[in-house]
């Protein structure tokens, strides 16, 4: 067997069949700053205008069944009350045989809590599909009673809850986006030896500690360092931190680090008062990254918005 389906089949096992005591984990983002809705219900309404954000990912470029992630989101405050958020979720997260799709809802309230804060509280509800294809594995043994049969469009629900508070300048942000544990998949067999053979993919909750700052060097030049931390039982902690610039409220510039995972290069331009391109490039410092076959992580973002209130945004925010 090449070394290339060698690596494809450990990615598989690390990342699907893990055992009971490990956990699942949501899909990876580099730039979460401008997905923070797929994270934090609470985050639904905060622009103040209708936002709509179209996201692909695909990691782990050249290695076979590496993760592809598309991602599309919009949310909006309700009324002119601005205390309440309505935001929804599609999400397609593609890993070697697996295909799955999250749908999510967003509800949040708005509590001013001075002049310029506000504290927000969210909650998120949803669904959850997994389909597998075992036929796409190379299996050792053909006759494996394990698999058999494919998941096919395995529905499993989802709640969660989140808490934001922002500024024009700070946002600091706690959040669970799914409370609910879920056996995705868990079946036993009896190998050659008669013993009991068990797998499980078991869905555990990811919590979420989002933070930032935007600090005004100069009239044309912004500065904005922000952080995501994920914590998943039985996983890595995982910890981006990132540092941006704005120049002349138009192209921003960045860079990020994942803790022992990756670097990155960050690039968005304001196209218009109501569109924004973005790109992010991964590179691996692990031992992946050192393969010939992985090319690092790709990310492409399109967020478009809708003002209400104003013909234009007077000031494009930055998170």
């Amino acid at each position: 067997m090449c070394m290339k389906k060698i690596l494809t089949l450990a990615v598989l096992f690390l990342t699907i069949f893990i055992e009971q005591v490990q956990g699942q984990q949501d899909a990876q983002y580099t730039q979460y700053m401008y997905n923070t809705i797929s994270v934090n219900p609470a985050y639904a309404g905060s622009r103040g205008v209708l936002s709509i954000m179209g996201l692909h990912r695909s990691q782990w470029v050249g290695l076979d069944g590496a993760p592809r992630t598309q991602t599309l989101t919009l949310n909006t405050p309700i009324g002119d009350s601005e205390r309440l958020g309505l935001g929804l979720s599609i999400v397609n997260d593609e890993i070697g045989p697996t295909d799955e799709t999250f749908i999510g809802v967003d509800f949040s309230y708005t509590i001013p809590t001075s002049e310029y804060g506000k504290l927000s509280f969210g909650l998120k509800g949803g669904a959850h599909l997994l389909n597998v294809d075992f036929q796409e594995l190379t299996q050792f043994n053909q006759n494996d009673a394990l698999f058999e049969n494919n998941i096919d469009n395995k529905f499993s629900p989802q709640v969660g809850i989140g808490v934001y508070y922002h500024t024009d300048k700070f946002y600091l942000g706690l959040s669970a986006p799914n409370l609910l544990e879920t056996d995705h998949f868990d079946e036993s067999t009896t190998s050659s030896s008669s013993e009991a053979v068990s797998f499980l993919a078991e869905e555990r909750i990811n919590y979420y500690l989002i933070a930032g700052h935007v600090f005004n060097i100069t009239d044309d030049l912004k500065f904005k360092p922000a952080l995501l931390s994920k914590l998943v039982f039985g996983a890595p902690l995982q910890v981006d931190v990132s540092a941006n610039f704005l120049l002349y409220e138009r192209l921003t510039l960045g860079v990020a680090y994942r803790w022992s995972a990756a670097v990155t290069g960050q690039v968005a331009f304001q196209i218009s008062d109501s569109m924004m391109i973005g790109f992010a490039y991964d590179r691996e410092t692990t031992e992946l990254g050192q393969s010939q076959f992985n090319d690092g992580s790709y990310e492409v973002m399109l967020r478009f918005e809708l003002f209400k209130k104003y013909n234009r945004m007077l000031t494009p925010r930055f998170f």
